[in-house]
């Protein structure tokens, strides 16, 4: 424990420091939380949610992972989603990625690091989508910045393109989804203008016919354990 003794004693510290500011902090804090905005950022610890957002704790939730990725398959990441969107409600979803990614500079290469090379192939991914621009760019720091723009953009697309999302879309749950990315030699977040709230915004093999029967609706009863009732006559 004699390695950890400075992590207790820097917590002592801050928790003092948070009730002699504020004595209901925590009483305040464990009385639930009612964040409006999910993160979905990479686990680099330069890229703090709360700091770069200036928000205290309880007004963000947060979902961190390598590059800052949003597979169909991975179900830490989909749980996230569904709790912030039906329990909490959020309002916003922020996907940011940041410059001089670790992930994004090896997904650009060939050479192998184990196993996490099967989760950065879904970085190769996008760069196959946007090869030619890619391609064309002579230095590699400018190409893997870009290339971790081009991630943030297709992630903001991954997030939309799940039935959570479309589903609380098509119940009118006001809910839009942001691209951001975060400059690790300013501090200072870059809006990449992507901004979707319908699926009017996506392509069409990508819009889930999510439909509320008339009967269910009338019914007030819309929300079964999946969120939403289907017709599947319709």
């Amino acid at each position: 424990m004699a390695e950890l003794q400075k992590l207790f004693d820097n917590n002592k510290s801050w928790a003092a420091a948070q009730v002699a500011a504020d004595p209901d902090y925590f009483r305040r804090l464990a009385g639930g939380q009612t964040p409006k905005y999910l993160w979905i950022g990479c686990s680099d610890s330069r890229v703090p949610a709360n700091q770069i957002l200036g928000l205290s704790p309880g007004e963000v939730f947060v979902h961190r992972n390598v590059a800052n990725l949003v597979i169909h398959t991975d179900i830490s990441c989909l749980s996230v989603l569904q709790f912030a969107v039906e329990v909490l409600k959020i309002e916003h979803i922020i996907v940011c990625g940041h410059y001089g990614c670790g992930g994004v500079h090896a997904a650009c290469g060939s050479r192998q690091f184990g196993l996490i090379d099967n989760w950065l192939r879904n970085i190769k991914d996008v760069y196959r989508l946007y090869r030619s621009e890619l391609d064309a760019m002579s230095d590699p720091n400018a190409r893997a910045d870009r290339l971790s723009e081009l991630n943030v953009i297709e992630q903001v697309k991954n997030v939309c393109h799940t039935t959570i999302v479309q589903n609380a879309w098509a119940f009118g749950q006001p809910l839009s989804v942001h691209g951001l990315i975060y400059g690790l030699h300013d501090g200072l977040l870059r809006d990449l203008a992507v901004r979707i709230d319908s699926p009017d915004a996506l392509e069409a093999i990508y819009r889930t016919r999510t439909h509320v029967s008339p009967r269910a609706a009338a019914s007030g009863f819309v929300r079964p354990a999946n969120g939403v009732v289907l017709d599947l006559e319709a």
